[in-house]
């Protein structure tokens, strides 16, 4: 594997931060034609070097092991969230704003990082849409909502369900909660002071909230939809714990399902999973009125374009978590902040939960007497945790990092907010994130 088959993965990567700045209209709606490139442009020279067969397993292996469950569950959550609604007096303040980050983070590790941005974006933009100034917003909301707060539960984030799913403990993850109760206090005083200089500048301009009388009136709508949030969740959870079940494996051990080409498998868990999530949406649409996603602004190209980028970023990252696979144990990483850097700043770009499993891996394999015992073998709870939160929390350090962060990104340019470009927002979490990260270093993984 050469690192020049990289160079399609990252072209789209370039074209998606690029584009929208030089060639926006274009860029709109020529989106597809650009995904497909630059996966053709991976596949051809692949199939030429490997052989074809080799190259349409490697395709089909990442759209039906990945891709397929990855959209599915987003395209869920976009859809159950979207029917629900809330409305009243309560306008978006420093404080209003502390309360609903605080609120979307520790909902995150209940419902998941997709599930609680999906749930929590719509609120957050309607309470400050008397505001002008409001990018800086969902830049916090995407650093805690949609990453940060996942990382207590295996239903959090994917990573951690991977985690779950070979041996490590379902509450294992409550360990890191002292380093998630750290990281959202520096982070919400930093938003409470950006918030606070922003938003006392904004009434001195005389903009005020629309407050049509005194008091504060709160009303949710569409709240049956939660029971069809529940259901996806349950979806999830059943994905991490069908596999291992006797009725669902070979007499080799290898997870039932149905063969598709080579040794691709679209297995009966993933198929029960994506079943019950696209019942729950399904269910949802016809059992909510179209009134409330009139009122959320409800549109269908946030996850349009979701789906379309992020349907070439997985074909065309493939052979960097393959380079990634093959030198993984060879990269002398011995030590928690070694982890820690290596498998945030990895996660950052590339998918982050091969990246987790390449990690925990590695450990596995070292050969420690002491730890966590998993099935991968044994793993000191210092480098579980380094993993762990590299690759939940450094997730937030680009757009691509975790799904969620895209799609807030989406639905908040749909509603009008200017979001940071690709570099831009690049530039948020260096400043911000980067130094919070070494904070951590100093304070856990020493």
């Amino acid at each position: 594997m050469s690192i020049a088959f990289c160079i399609p993965f990252i072209g789209i990567l370039l074209c998606i931060a690029v584009m929208p700045l030089v060639k926006g209209e274009w860029w709109e709606r020529h989106q597809p034609l650009v995904a497909a490139f630059w996966s053709l442009l991976f596949i051809i020279p692949f199939g030429i070097v490997f052989g074809a067969g080799e190259a349409a397993q490697t395709v089909l292996e990442c759209i039906i092991g990945d891709y397929l469950s990855f959209i599915v569950l987003l395209f869920g959550l976009f859809c159950v969230s979207g029917n629900i609604t809330m409305e009243g007096d309560l306008a978006g303040s420093p404080r209003v704003n502390i309360i609903l980050l605080t609120i979307g983070t520790l909902l995150s590790s209940l419902i998941g990082t997709t599930g609680a941005s999906m749930l929590m974006v719509r609120p957050v933009i309607k309470m400050n849409s008397w505001r002008r100034h409001r990018k800086h917003i969902m830049v916090f909301f995407i650093f805690l909502v949609s990453n940060i707060g996942g990382c207590l539960t295996p239903i959090g984030d994917p990573p951690l369900l991977m985690g779950f799913s070979r041996g490590v403990p379902f509450f294992w993850s409550l360990h890191l909660l002292p380093i998630l109760l750290f990281n959202m206090l520096v982070l919400l005083f930093i938003f409470y002071w950006i918030d606070r200089k922003k938003y006392c500048r904004e009434i001195a301009r005389g903009r005020v909230p629309d407050i049509s009388k005194p008091g504060t009136r709160i009303s949710i709508k569409g709240l049956h939809n939660l029971i069809f949030l529940a259901m996806i969740v349950a979806a999830v959870i059943l994905s991490g714990i069908l596999p291992d079940l006797p009725v669902f494996q070979t007499s080799e051990g290898t997870v039932k399902g149905i063969h598709i080409f080579g040794e691709v498998t679209l297995t009966f868990p993933v198929m029960i999973e994506m079943a019950i999530i696209l019942l729950a949406a399904y269910l949802s649409f016809r059992t909510t009125s179209g009134e409330i996603r009139k009122k959320n602004h409800f549109t269908w190209g946030a996850i349009k374009e979701v789906a379309v980028l992020f349907a070439g970023i997985f074909i065309t990252m493939q052979p960097a978590l393959m380079l990634l696979k093959s030198v993984g144990g060879e990269l002398g990483l011995t030590k928690p902040v070694q982890m820690f850097w290596v498998t945030g700043a990895l996660s950052s770009f590339l998918d982050n939960t091969p990246t987790y499993l390449v990690f925990l891996t590695t450990s596995g394999a070292m050969e420690f007497t002491n730890g966590i015992i998993t099935t991968l073998g044994q793993i000191p709870v210092g480098m579980l945790t380094a993993i762990s939160c590299g690759a939940v929390f450094m997730g937030a350090n680009t757009y691509i990092g975790n799904a969620p962060n895209f799609m807030v990104k989406s639905i908040s340019d749909e509603n009008g907010i200017h979001m940071p470009s690709f570099f831009g927002y690049i530039v948020w979490s260096f400043c911000i994130l980067v130094p919070v990260f070494l904070l951590d270093t100093l304070v856990f993984f020493r």
